[in-house]
């Protein structure tokens, strides 16, 4: 499952990050978000038309996604 399936005010936890057909910068560029395994993280809210996610990453931080990376994040819902 990917972070784009979730719904709303779900939680997960990252398993991993499949970013190898977009390279070793998305990698950095999530895992600098706090996007890396083992995190909790909860979609609060999708934009409507494919626009980005919402996404609480632990407990604090709160940061907009674009679809295309979310589908990149494998999770496991809690």
């Amino acid at each position: 499952m990917t972070l784009n399936d979730f719904k709303h005010q779900q939680q997960g936890r990252i398993d991993r990050l499949e970013t190898s057909h977009h390279g070793i910068a998305l990698t950095r560029r999530l895992a600098a978000m706090g996007l890396v395994p083992d995190k909790i993280v909860t979609l609060i809210r999708k934009a409507p038309w494919g626009g980005p996610l919402h996404v609480r990453v632990g407990s604090t931080t709160e940061i907009a996604l674009r679809r295309a990376e979310a589908d990149c994040i494998r999770v496991v819902p809690l």
